[in-house]
């Protein structure tokens, strides 16, 4: 769900002021694209002219761009980061991948991460099994997106906690073993589908081996972030043009802790209450949280000493996902950004 920038005004126009600057060491921005060049579906859709001004930033702005893979793998080995250090992901496999981001891709050298959810492949829209086979061949990285793209989250009619876990691992399951066997790749990162996931979903995800998982939360990725929990700035629609590209290439990792509640999930308490520790370089005068469609949430500090708030909106959330989206100056006047996920699933 998109956040709205007329809303969060004063810290954009403020962060026009500040240099380019990328993340430092230890941080990684990862962005996330669906389609290229296909009109059809605008709120998805990024466009070539758009996508080409992306890789050109980057290229004269001085980023590494990694695997994700390999920025997951650095971070759980506790090595360190180069500084401006950027990925590329592409979610579902369409066609205009091939079509419209790879030419570009091959032109300026850089790697990518497509998620692929295994029983759209060969269909309309979507890219063959032998199309797939090949751009893994020439050095695409292929993740698991799961085998039909539903919401994970939602439970069948008296289904217990325990039936949705194994049924929710064994359709993950069966996309990495369907991965594999038609690509000769064991794919090591996981991208939820929609962006949703909770303790639980995460939970499966770790025991069936990978390396880490992504969301749709946007922010930047920070070194003790939980690897299961990663979080994207979106690249498509209303975010594809330069500018949008070039002001998150300005934001930092917020350091934060949540303290509670320990999920996602949003049941009798909404608005949810949520209560973190943020790090000692972050400006406490500059906290703002930011919510989709309604004013900014209440930041209240409960020790302001140790670094202890509680946030609120200040109207229950509408549909199915939401998000608290944190940001804040360091000391040194940078800005930082985190985003807390909220999803209302189906039990």
């Amino acid at each position: 769900m998109r956040i709205c920038f007329l809303s969060i005004l004063l810290f954009a126009a403020f962060s026009l002021t500040l240099p380019l600057t990328a993340v430092g060491a230890d941080h990684a921005t990862v962005f996330i694209y669906h389609r290229f060049g296909d009109a059809r579906y605008p709120s998805t859709n990024t466009s070539l002219a758009d996508f080409r001004a992306h890789l050109e930033t980057l290229r004269t702005g001085g980023y590494t761009v990694l695997p994700a893979a390999d920025i997951a793998e650095r971070l759980r080995n506790g090595l360190p980061l180069p500084e401006r250090c950027v990925a590329i992901t592409v979610d579902d496999a369409f066609r205009s991948f091939l079509r419209g981001a790879v030419p570009l891709l091959r032109e300026y050298g850089y790697p990518a991460t497509v998620f692929v959810n295994s029983g759209e492949m060969d269909g309309p829209d979507y890219l063959t099994w032998d199309e797939l086979r090949r751009l893994a061949q020439q050095g695409i990285d292929i993740g698991n997106h799961s085998a039909a793209h539903d919401y994970l989250l939602d439970r069948l009619p008296g289904e217990t906690r325990a039936a949705w876990r194994e049924r929710a691992k064994a359709g993950i399951r069966r996309a990495q073993e369907e991965l594999t066997a038609r690509l000769g790749v064991t794919p090591r990162l996981f991208a939820y589908p929609y962006g949703e996931f909770s303790s639980d979903l995460m939970g499966v995800v770790r025991e069936l081996g990978f390396v880490a998982a992504f969301g749709q939360q946007s922010g930047v990725i920070g070194r003790g972030q939980d690897l299961f929990a990663l979080p994207r700035f979106p690249a498509a629609g209303g975010y594809g043009p330069v500018k949008e590209f070039r002001d998150r290439l300005r934001f930092r990792a917020l350091p934060l802790q949540v303290l509670s509640p320990g999920d996602t999930i949003v049941d009798t308490v909404n608005p949810p209450v949520w209560r973190i520790k943020v790090g000692d370089t972050t400006n406490p005068r500059t906290l703002r949280c930011y919510v989709p469609g309604q004013s900014p949430a209440r930041v209240t500090a409960i020790d302001a000493v140790a670094g202890i708030y509680e946030v609120r909106a200040v109207a229950p959330l509408d549909g199915r996902r939401s998000k608290y989206t944190l940001t804040a100056t360091d000391r040194q006047g940078n800005w930082m950004w985190y985003s807390q996920l909220w999803v209302r699933p189906r039990f």
